[in-house]
Formats: structure tokens, C-alpha cells, sequence
């Protein structure tokens, strides 16, 4: 009969954002299997508990996985950090999926987002499928990704018409916009690297918590709302005690 794994999008917060094939795969899930993050919080958590619970009537086996400690934050190579904490998660992962998937079930992750957009989800899952005893099936379900999030909520295209977007880790606009990119966007800046790069002629798009009950919504031109940014972010901050941010940067014509 053979395994399945499933990597489930469920949209960048709200819970009518997950599709129909979402749906009907978490229907059909034998085995879901949940990564507990270091510094995840209850309420991350919960939304998928509420999630699942919402959209299957019957109950749900569940294995939690306790994620690796993530030392690139501080560890001078980040590239080798990135790799250990990687190759941690595989066998991890390869193990629970060993001793928890039997065959002819399907388990599942349910995935921020898109499973293949910013998300490190989908390299590790292959790899697993790859070295595996047994057979498994990968099927990787879309989501509604916090970039599409971010620009329906503003009202604008991703893309403008003949121009390419880029989408970077923030620390790639340490010197503002790489030369030739007029339009980026970057998810997750811990460090806020749009307040220290030269604001002349960009415009900002920025929205944090998007589908959430506490979603923040700020434009305009960088030089003008940078200062509004920092100062909401860091008090939202404050005061739920993570963020889930996105932003677009976009050169004037």
C-alpha cells in the first residue's frame, strides 16, 4: 500500500484561508506531526489545534516533535550552523516517521503559509523521502503565503508590469536595495534592516499578524513611516511577545 507524507498549507493566519484540498487532506491524515519550536509559544500552538478541530470531526493522532535549538543566530558560521541544525531536524523527523507511519497511512505537517515559499519544511521532507526504507509519497498541499497576504491587504500587485520581485532574507538589504531590484520584499526582520538603509525614493508596504484578529497594516514612503514601524512593531512585540512580519520594498518610477 506504501506511506504518504503530506506538507498542508494553512494560510498566513486566518483559518478561512486553508482550501478545500487542505481540508480534505486533513480529513484524511492518520498521523499529524507537529514541531514544537524553542521559543514557540501557546498561542502559535493553539491556532493549529483550533485549526484542526475546526476542520476534521474525528479525533487526531498527534506527535509532537521538539525542534533543535536554531544556533545561527549568534554562531559565527552561519552557513555550518544552518547545516547542523538541518541535518538534526532529518534525523529527527526520520526516525518519528519511522516508528509513528505505518503502511498505508498518510501523516502530515501543516505548514505557515505556502510549504514552498521561505520555508525549510519541504527540503528536509525530501530528503527524508529520499533516504527512507520503505516507499514514501511526498505531496506538498499550497497556501495562501503572508506575501500574497501582504498585498491583497494593500490593495496592490506583487509585481508591476515588466519588472521582476525579489524575495530575500532581510539581512540581504543590510545596504538597502541590491542594485537592479526595484521591487523586494522580506519576511521575518528581527532586526528591522529597512530603518537603517538610505529611504530616498521607496516606498514601504508593511503588515504584521496578517489574517489575525491583530493584524497591523502600515504605508507610505519609507523616509516618512520607518520610525511609525519600529515603534509599533517593538510594542506589539511587547506586548503578544512574537511577530510575524512582511514587507515589500518598492523603488519609485
Amino acid at each position: 500500500m506504501g506511506r504518504e507524507l503530506v506538507l498542508i498549507g494553512i494560510g498566513a493566519g486566518d483559518p478561512d484561508w486553508v482550501t478545500m484540498e487542505a481540508v480534505h487532506a486533513i480529513e484524511r491524515l492518520d498521523v499529524l506531526l507537529v514541531v514544537l519550536k524553542e521559543d514557540e509559544l501557546d498561542q502559535l500552538v493553539d491556532a493549529r489545534r483550533t485549526l484542526v478541530a475546526r476542520y476534521r470531526k474525528m479525533p487526531l493522532r498527534t506527535v509532537e516533535l521538539r525542534d533543535p535549538p536554531r544556533p545561527w543566530r549568534s554562531a559565527p558560521d552561519y552557513t555550518a550552523a544552518v547545516a547542523l541544525w538541518r541535518a538534526q531536524r532529518l534525523q529527527q523527523w526520520s526516525a518519528a516517521v519511522a516508528a509513528e507511519l505505518a503502511d498505508g497511512e498518510v501523516g502530515g505537517f501543516l505548514v505557515w503559509g505556502d510549504p514552498s515559499l521561505y520555508e525549510s519544511t519541504l527540503a528536509i521532507a525530501k530528503e527524508l523521502v529520499a533516504a527512507a526504507e520503505a516507499p514514501i509519497e511526498l505531496r506538498v498541499l499550497p497556501g495562501i503565503s503572508s506575501v500574497h497576504a501582504l498585498t491583497a491587504r494593500h490593495r496592490i500587485p506583487l509585481n508591476r508590469q515588466g519588472r521582476a520581485v525579489q524575495i530575500m532574507p532581510a539581512r540581504l538589504l543590510a545596504d538597502g536595495l541590491p542594485d537592479g531590484v526595484d521591487d523586494a520584499v522580506a519576511m521575518l526582520d528581527g532586526r528591522q534592516a529597512f530603518a537603517s538603509i538610505d529611504p530616498e525614493g521607496i516606498d514601504i508596504y508593511w503588515g504584521a499578524y496578517l489574517g489575525t484578529p491583530d493584524e497591523i497594516l502600515i504605508s507610505g514612503p519609507l523616509a516618512d513611516v520607518r520610525d511609525e514601524i519600529v515603534r509599533v512593531r517593538t510594542e506589539a512585540e511587547a506586548r503578544k511577545g512574537w511577530v510575524f512580519d512582511t514587507y515589500l520594498l518598492r523603488r519609485r518610477s
